[in-house]
C-alpha cells in the first residue's frame, strides 16, 4: 500500500463519522482509530507496530509545500481581484494529460468556465479540473507529480 492511499483513506476517515477502520491486503494491514493510532503490520505478526500520532487531529496537520508555493500563495492571493482555484480532493496533480504533451494552461493562458486546467489522480481515477472563472492563470502553486490536499490552492486566475 502507498503512502499516498494512506493519506487519502486518513483524510476520508477524518471527514466521516467512522471511528475505527480496517484493511487488509497483500500481507499487510492497517487499522485508522480516530483517537490518533495507527496500526501497521504483518496479518500473521503476534503484535502489530503501534506508531503514535501527535494529540491534533489529522486534518489540522501542517501541509508539505514548496518554498515556492508557500512564497506565492502569501502574497498574491491577498489581491481580491485574483481567483484561487483549489483541489476538490487528495491527489496528486497533473498539469498536462500525458508525460509527453503540454500542460493544460500556464502562466499568460486565458482560460473560460469550462477549461480544463489540470488532472488530479485520486485511488486511479483521473479528475479534470476546470477553471470554473474567465480570465487569466496568474501563477501556478504546485509542481507536476506533487501530492495535492482537499482545498489546496492549484492556480491564482486574475478574473475578467
Amino acid at each position: 500500500m502507498k503512502i499516498q492511499e494512506i493519506r487519502e483513506l486518513i483524510k476520508l476517515i477524518d471527514d466521516s463519522s467512522i471511528d475505527e477502520f480496517e484493511y487488509e491486503t497483500e500481507g499487510t494491514k492497517v487499522v485508522l482509530r480516530k483517537n490518533n493510532v495507527v496500526e501497521v503490520g504483518a496479518p500473521r505478526a503476534a503484535q502489530p507496530i503501534q506508531i503514535a500520532q501527535p494529540q491534533i487531529p489529522v486534518s489540522a496537520q501542517p501541509e508539505a509545500k514548496s518554498e515556492k508555493a508557500q512564497e506565492v500563495h502569501n502574497e498574491p492571493a491577498e489581491d481580491p481581484s485574483l481567483h484561487k482555484i483549489v483541489s476538490p480532493m487528495v491527489g496528486t496533480f497533473y498539469a498536462s494529460p500525458n508525460p509527453d504533451s503540454e500542460p493544460y494552461v500556464k502562466v499568460g493562458s486565458k482560460v473560460n468556465k469550462d477549461t480544463v486546467v489540470c488532472i488530479v489522480e485520486a485511488m486511479k481515477l483521473f479528475n479534470e479540473i476546470e477553471a470554473d472563472v474567465k480570465g487569466e492563470i496568474v501563477e501556478v502553486l504546485v509542481e507536476n507529480g506533487q501530492l495535492v490536499e482537499y482545498g489546496q490552492p492549484l492556480f491564482l486566475v486574475k478574473t475578467e
